[in-house]
């Protein structure tokens, strides 16, 4: 089977998602007995009073803070 390629060119503006990192975040906010609550709390009230273009701002603000405060 072969793959076309997908470009990744953009210069700056390209954030990489690792796809580990993702599964391990799924698990997180789908499976953990803890912290699941707490994110599915949040996300259902996100998802009910922000808009799409509000949540994705949002989602982007949260990834910019994590890299520039890495030890936080």
């Amino acid at each position: 089977m072969v793959l076309s390629p997908v470009s990744i060119l953009g210069g700056d503006s390209v954030y990489c998602i690792n796809e580990a990192q993702m599964e391990h975040a799924k698990k997180l906010a789908e499976d953990d007995p803890e912290s699941s609550i707490k994110i599915k709390s949040i996300l259902e009230t996100l998802e009910s009073d922000f808009t799409r273009n509000e949540r994705a701002a949002l989602a982007f603000t949260i990834i910019d803070n994590l890299r520039e405060y890495r030890d936080k």
